[in-house]
């Protein structure tokens, strides 16, 4: 009768562990709608102290420990380039660091070296006039893994099924909340100096190795041409002026110069797409948008994701608007 009893017990507290942490997973928003939206950023400008990486996404966990552990009172921030879903984990880049300050306020010069003296660097986003965005609760360290889960392909869905242009995928943890930011405008302002320049060289060796290739394309071409046209003149001088029209043109680019998009984009939709001024978003009387969420646009689930996420021409090269 004992050896029941144990049973029983061991039932009972097996079925109480799976309660708890069936709990644990819904206080954390594992049933929570995912609402994606197009309107006014929840966030003005901000200045922050941030980290750059090239490599896989999982290794931001500690530079978010390394910011908190400096202070714990400032809200994170994570901004991905890439999509992983496409690019190779050791490729992805992306910047993780603390906000210092928001709005009109200015970070004080004791935060500045406090951060600096630990290896990050200070840098300014401005106020996104109009964004895709979705927020997810922030009530336990598992809610960031669910965030991440559904979110993302909430995100991807909405962008390639409008056509949009939106990146890159910023992650702002603001209290109990997460929010999920793509700016439709002006994405280069929120790239920071080393992303800039890794863009740039990365153009640029694309731009040498097409070079190069079409010159040798070019040679070879010239060349097998040129031995027809000798061979045929030796038969017949009007055969040989025929040949001689086949001579080729200089091989055109293969990509415009006005083509600042690279392999690593995170979105293909929006090259040619839709803009966000033909979103349906509420604006006030003068125009601007509205501060705070807008649930106008809903999405909720997971579908299939985007193969990149397109992005414009970064500002510091394409010069200021």
């Amino acid at each position: 009768m004992s050896d029941w009893v144990l049973l029983g017990l061991i039932a009972a507290l097996v079925v109480l562990l799976l309660l708890t942490v069936f709990g644990f997973a819904v206080y954390s928003g594992l049933f929570t709608e995912v609402v994606v939206s197009a309107g006014s950023p929840p966030v003005g400008n901000i200045t922050l102290a941030y980290k750059f990486r090239v490599g896989p996404y999982g290794e931001s966990g500690q530079l978010f420990t390394d910011g908190c552990s400096i202070s714990s009172k400032l809200c994170s921030i994570g901004v991905y380039y890439d999509n992983p879903h496409t690019v190779s984990p050791e490729k992805c880049r992306f910047a993780i660091g603390r906000i210092l300050s928001e709005g009109d306020a200015q970070p004080s010069e004791e935060q500045i070296k406090r951060f600096q003296k630990y290896g990050f660097k200070i840098f300014s986003f401005p106020a996104p006039s109009h964004v895709v965005m979705a927020t997810f609760p922030f009530t336990t360290p598992m809610s960031i893994h669910l965030a991440v889960n559904r979110v993302h392909p909430a995100l991807d869905t909405y962008i390639k099924e409008r056509k949009l242009c939106a990146h890159p995928r910023i992650e702002i943890y603001k209290e109990d909340r997460i929010y999920f930011v793509c700016p439709l405008a002006r994405q280069g302002d929120f790239y920071v100096p080393e992303m800039k320049e890794l863009e740039r060289k990365s153009r640029a060796a694309a731009a040498d190795a097409e070079d190069a290739q079409t010159d040798i394309t070019g040679v070879d071409t010239m060349s097998e041409t040129s031995s027809i046209s000798m061979e045929v003149t030796t038969d017949s001088r009007d055969t040989s002026v025929a040949t001689s029209i086949l001579l080729p043109f200089p091989a055109s680019r293969g990509r415009e110069e006005g083509d600042n998009r690279s392999e690593h984009s995170y979105s293909e939709s929006g090259a040619s797409g839709s803009s966000f001024e033909e979103l349906d978003l509420e604006v006030t009387g003068d125009g601007e948008g509205a501060p705070g969420l807008l649930p106008d646009v809903g999405y909720a689930g997971n579908q299939e994701v985007t193969d990149k996420w397109t992005k414009e021409p970064i500002a510091a090269e394409r010069g200021e608007e």
